[in-house]
């Protein structure tokens, strides 16, 4: 089936995806999709946020079914992915990260699925590091300031079930469908009227903790967000926008999005002491980081403490209210 075929009068799914400065990858992503999304009729859309990289501009040569959209202006996750969905058709609707790939029918896995749950709100699948391994993140419980505070994967790895992260769905043997609080944007199948009830995504949020608002949303709407053990995906990790390093201007945006999720969720005094709580935190990793730091022989070793260390500087500054939100801190 040529990839035209697939651009028919009577769409069942539309794939949304939106773009900035991935164009590798974003490449790489549609070929997937092309390559193991049969026997459905599908759409894809491709919102571009403003990109300052060249290389977007050349996927109609390669793949004139797909719908290009070139925002003048970067609108933010949130506001790039309602843009697509103005411009879909389908009944069902795939939030896809452009640094994505299909390895299996995942799509037509997690469509037969939504279809088979009448009160399914969001679907979502495994999603895998570029080595294959999995991403604990792939379910997600609704933020707190404890689970926040002790978020920490050797943690979480050793007491899976543990009610403040219960990410035991990751590990089932059973392949059914699990409730789950949170599906991550990474991957998110949801049904057009579900997302027209609960107002689309709140754009609100510039980027990050848009898709845990959408989550909340259509679960207080009535609705199940589901976990679909049975497939995977590669998430090659929000190199779209942090590039793989610690970078200032990405943390102060992530926590400033939480804040506000829970000054909306939970009121301003939770809003408040979630700034205090992670400053807590931020010196207490800082201060055991530090006293690690003899004992890191490998080059790996030294490398991640490296990383957690930056990282750990950058939600102090946050707290403290020493952030850098320049351009060239992205």
């Amino acid at each position: 089936m040529s990839i035209q075929d697939h651009k028919l009068s009577r769409v069942q799914l539309s794939v949304i995806i939106v773009n900035w400065n991935s164009a590798e990858y974003l490449r790489e992503s549609i070929v997937s999709i092309y390559d193991h999304t049969q026997g459905i009729d599908f759409e894809i859309i491709v919102v571009d946020n403003a990109s300052t990289e060249a290389g977007v501009e050349t996927l109609k040569d390669q793949f004139p079914a797909i719908t290009l959209i070139k925002s003048e202006k970067n609108l933010g996750f949130a506001g790039a992915n309602n843009l697509g969905f103005k411009h879909s058709s389908g009944s069902y609707l795939l939030f896809l990260n452009p640094d994505t790939k299909l390895l299996a029918p995942s799509i037509v896995t997690l469509l037969e699925c939504i279809k088979s749950l009448p009160d399914a709100g969001i679907v979502g699948c495994k999603l895998l590091n570029t080595d294959h391994s999995l991403q604990l993140d792939s379910v997600q419980k609704f933020p707190t300031i404890l689970n926040q505070v002790l978020d920490v994967e050797y943690l979480r790895l050793r007491w899976p079930q543990f009610p403040i992260w219960e990410i035991g769905a990751l590990f089932r043997d059973d392949l059914q469908a699990v409730p789950v609080e949170v599906i991550p944007g990474a991957c998110m199948l949801v049904r057009k009227e579900v997302f027209e009830q609960v107002d689309m995504f709140s754009e609100d949020y510039f980027m990050y903790a848009e898709d845990i608002d959408l989550n909340y949303k259509i679960k207080h709407a009535g609705y199940t967000n589901y976990f679909v053990g049975e497939t995977a995906i590669i998430h090659h990790g929000g190199r779209s926008s942090s590039r793989q390093k610690v970078s200032q201007w990405a943390t102060t945006m992530k926590h400033r999005a939480m804040q506000r999720y829970y000054g909306k969720t939970r009121g301003k005094i939770y809003e408040s002491l979630y700034q205090v709580a992670m400053g807590c935190a931020a010196v207490g990793r800082l201060t055991i980081l530090g006293m690690m730091t003899p004992f890191r022989r490998t080059a790996r070793d030294q490398e991640s403490l490296a990383y957690s260390t930056a990282k750990w500087k950058a939600v102090l500054k946050w707290a403290v209210g020493r952030q850098n939100l320049s351009p060239e801190n992205r």
